[in-house]
């Protein structure tokens, strides 16, 4: 019951942060839909740590390359969701307002993302593995 509790909360809060996503596009005074790139990033940002989880081995050591390389590339994945926003209201293609609703979408998405990993990853009885 605990996992279908879970489940919920993640679904719930991954639909806040796509409406704030779509309020920074969507709204009358912004009416740009550039910031949807991010959702690039939304899709890309778990894709390392599943591939290491999947290649790495299971072995209790302090340090595992494989998984440093996929935390430095979801590192640089989540940064360049959050600069998008950043850059196209710099260069005037959305408004500041539109940039902060859409941060704090990404605030919110890639929490989920990590909600989801600390849930799900921990290879007990519930598993992404299992998806």
């Amino acid at each position: 019951m605990a996992g279908i509790k879970a489940l919920v909360g993640l679904s719930f809060s991954g639909a806040i942060g796509l409406t704030f996503l779509l309020l920074g596009c969507a709204l009358e005074q912004y009416g740009v839909y550039w910031p949807l790139f991010v959702l690039i990033f939304y899709i890309l940002s778990p894709i390392p740590t599943f591939i290491s989880r999947r290649l790495s081995d299971d072995s209790d050591a302090a340090s595992n390359a494989c998984r440093e390389l996929a935390c430095f590339f979801t590192t640089g994945i989540v940064v360049s969701a959050f600069g998008l926003p950043i850059i196209l209201a710099r260069v005037a293609l959305i408004q500041w307002g539109a940039c902060g609703l859409v941060m704090a979408g990404n605030a919110v998405i890639f929490l989920t993302i990590l909600g989801f990993f600390l849930v799900f990853g921990g290879g007990d009885e519930f598993s992404w593995e299992q998806w």
